[in-house]
């Protein structure tokens, strides 16, 4: 697979991510999200077809925004497999609040920095 394919994953991962939490990038509390930084570090092929597992968790929330760390892991298949996983990839990605209507950065709307934070 290439690599936009992990970047697409992540971003899905993202987006259900905030569903679960009752968000979306536009309704964050009420304000939106844009991504202001990427970083992935990968570890190990992916290939078409492979089940892959993402978890998320937030780091450091700062005045304007939140860093969310991503672990992607494959299950290994075959007797060999037997349940395990194996790390494909890290990222990390910087979100950023905005506001679209003053075209403006805002603060992490503290409803979300206490949902994220508990």
């Amino acid at each position: 697979m290439g690599n936009d394919t992990v970047l697409s994953i992540i971003h899905e991962a993202r987006i259900q991510f905030l569903k679960s939490l009752e968000y979306t990038e536009m309704q964050f509390a009420g304000v939106a999200m844009i991504m202001a930084d990427l970083a992935i570090e990968f570890k190990k092929e992916l290939f078409y077809g492979d089940i892959v597992i993402v978890s998320i968790t937030p780091g450091e929330i700062s005045k304007v925004g939140i860093d969310l760390f991503y672990k992607l892991e494959k299950e290994i298949s075959g007797k060999a497999g037997n349940g395990k996983k194996a790390l494909v990839a890290t990222a990390k990605t910087g979100m950023v609040c905005y506001d679209y209507e003053m075209k403006k950065i805002t603060t992490v709307p503290e409803e979300a920095r206490t949902r994220l934070t508990s």
